[in-house]
This record gives C-alpha cells, structure tokens and sequence, in this order.
C-alpha cells in the first residue's frame, strides 16, 4: 500500500496546486523530499508503534524504522518519544497530524472511481453513535427515511460508552451524533441544531402551586441527567459543579446549588422519574417536546438562564468523500432540519435572545 503512494502524492501535487500547502507543512521545497514519508507519517502517529505501523503497509520493521529517522531529520523533532504509556507524539507532530491526514484523503479521493450509492440495493450497515437524547429525537425518523429509500440498509446505533473517537477517526464508525466539548481537529462536524433547556415535572408536583421562582426551583428536589451521555466514572460527587454539567455550572455561576435526589445516565429514564415522582427533570427541550402530548407531565421554561449547547454530527475525513458515507449525511441533515421546523412553535419559549450563529455549517 505504501509504495503506490510515492507516483500519486507527487502526480496529486502537481495537478492540484497542492505543492503550496505541502511547501508550508514540510518548510522547504518538496521536489527533494520523499512524498511517501507522508504515509509513513499518518500510521505511525495512528499506530504509535513502529512495527504496527510497519504490518499495516506491508513493510518491513527495519523500513519503517528507517523512514521515522528519515522524518524525524526533515522536520528536525522526534515525533514519537518513549513514554511510560508507549511512543508518544510531539506537539509537533501533533500539528501535522491532522494536516497529512487531510492531504492523503484528498490523494485518495483523487484516484479512486467514484461510484454512486446504490440505496435501493444496499445492504451495507450503518454505525452511528448517539447519546440517547439524540437517539430519541432523530433515530425514529431517521429510521422512517431509511427504510423508504434504502430498505435493505441496516442501522446500528451505539451509545458513547460503547465507542471511542479513535473509532470514528479510523471509519469504524461512520458517525458520532451528540454535544462533544472537544473534538479531533482532523474530523469533520455539521451542527444539526441548538438546544436549549426545559424543565419536566409531574402535573400534581406540590410547587405547580406556586409561581415558578428559582426559588421554588431550588426549593424541589431534582433529577441529574449526564450532559453526555458518558459515564463521570465510578460515583458522582454532588459537589464537583463543574463535573456536574450545564445546570449546575450556571446555578453555580450564581452561588446557588439545586438538591439532587437521583443521578442517571439516560434522559428517558430522567423523564420516566419525573413522571412517577415529584422530581424536576432539567432537560434539552426537545426531549421534553417528545413528551408534549403526555397529560401526567408539565413543560416550564427555567426560571434562570442556562447557555445552550449545539448538536453536532462528526465524522472521520477518511470517511468524506465516500458516496455511502454522503447519502447519509444528507439523509441526517434533512431529517434534522425536518425536527427543527416541526419543534420550532413549542421550542420558541425556551429561546434565549442571544441565539448561536451558524446553524447547519460545515466543516
């Protein structure tokens, strides 16, 4: 696999325009520099192990050996360091690595014959990792669609404890779908919407009695859902307010604490609690929206403001030109979009005036 690089980076090079970007990343001028180390490069910082790294292109290890000292004298840093946990990379290498990435996926896209998704053929299956907020609100339509346009194609959806971004950098995964604070630079990612919070209670809850203060808010007990979907590991601390998630940090903001009765990993089982008990379960509003039409349930916009978080899809860039990969992304996008318009009546309320920009780009 190596070696078939070394014609196709520098024919890639040459008709694309692309030698500017890779004079930039290289620092000097690339007809004198092996455009196969490229590769070399991109698996030994997925692999960090030079013999595994050696195995996946079908090389020898003294090769491959050879070709980390020749990258560590071009870019004059070590790129992999021994650590206790292993080799490890640099920050140097840390920068290039979503950079060569993107370069071999476009050498990719360049030579390989596209062909279009066949979907009413297809038998492939579709991974996709989902908090189960995200599952609730979109896999039942997403599913609908599949089955009308691709009836043969099979949908695998995981929870975030099932997978690791490793596994969507690698394309095991075809897709992650839920809030992330950090996400590899490498990946791609498209916001499906922004969501913004609502509280569910059971209609006979003793403090419908009163106005819906933050004090009577503060005054209830309360049902933690993780912001997630990830597991805080073994236990929660109810006075970690940053571990706690969007709810606490902004009561924290204001030196107030809510009073939590029961922790959950699962909004459909917070909204389950809220029903039987005299709980407040503080929510994205759609997965209250889901619950509209329940009458042991009451909707209330919280009476503080809680920042909102946006959904997002994203993606491995191994993944972005594949004609399977883009039927399904397209299908996700419209799906959301179809959510979005039908939510918007009910949602209006929970909306802050200091709405998020740039609903549905891409990157």
């Amino acid at each position: 696999m190596g070696f078939l690089y070394i014609g196709l980076v520098n024919v890639w090079a040459g008709q694309t325009g692309a030698a500017t970007l890779l004079s930039r990343i290289f620092c000097m001028d690339i007809s004198r520099v092996d455009l196969n180390l490229l590769v070399y490069l991109d698996v030994l910082l997925r692999e960090r192990n030079v013999t595994k790294a050696a195995n996946h292109l079908g090389i020898t290890q003294p090769a491959m050996s050879n070709g980390l000292r020749r990258l560590r004298d071009l870019f004059g840093d070590p790129l992999l360091v021994r650590t206790s946990e292993g080799m490890t990379a640099t920050e140097r290498a840390r920068e290039l690595q979503p950079l060569v990435r993107g370069i071999l996926s476009d050498i990719e896209q360049a030579v390989q014959e596209k062909t279009p998704f066949a979907a009413q053929e297809s038998q492939r299956v579709f991974r996709i990792m989902a908090s189960d907020y995200a599952e609730s609100c979109l896999m039942p339509r997403v599913l609908r669609r599949i089955r009308q346009e691709a009836p043969h194609v099979t949908l695998d959806v995981l929870t975030p404890s099932d997978v690791s971004f490793l596994d969507v950098e690698q394309g095991r995964l075809d897709m992650a779908i839920n809030r992330f604070d950090k996400i590899p630079q490498s990946f791609h990612q498209k916001t499906l919407w922004i969501e913004y919070f609502a509280c569910l209670m059971n209609a006979r809850n003793p403090i419908l009695k009163e106005p819906f203060t933050l004090d009577t808010y503060l005054d209830a007990s309360h049902i933690w859902v993780s912001k997630t979907g990830f597991g805080v590991g073994v236990g929660v601390n109810p006075k970690d307010v940053q571990r706690l998630g969007w709810v606490d940090e902004a009561l924290g903001r204001m030196g107030r604490k809510r009073q939590i009765s029961v922790f959950t990993r699962h909004y459909q089982v917070a909204m389950l609690l809220a029903e039987q008990h005299d709980l407040i379960a503080t929510l994205p509003s759609r997965a209250a929206w889901l619950q509209k039409d329940n009458p042991n349930l009451v909707v209330k916009v919280p009476p503080f403001e809680i920042p909102p978080f946006e959904l997002k899809m994203a993606w491995s860039p191994l993944l972005q030109h594949n004609s399977d990969h883009q039927w399904l992304r397209k299908l996700i996008a419209e799906v959301a979009e179809e959510v979005d318009e039908e939510f918007a009546p009910f949602g209006a309320r929970f909306e802050s005036p200091q709405a998020t920009p740039g609903l549905h780009s891409e990157r």
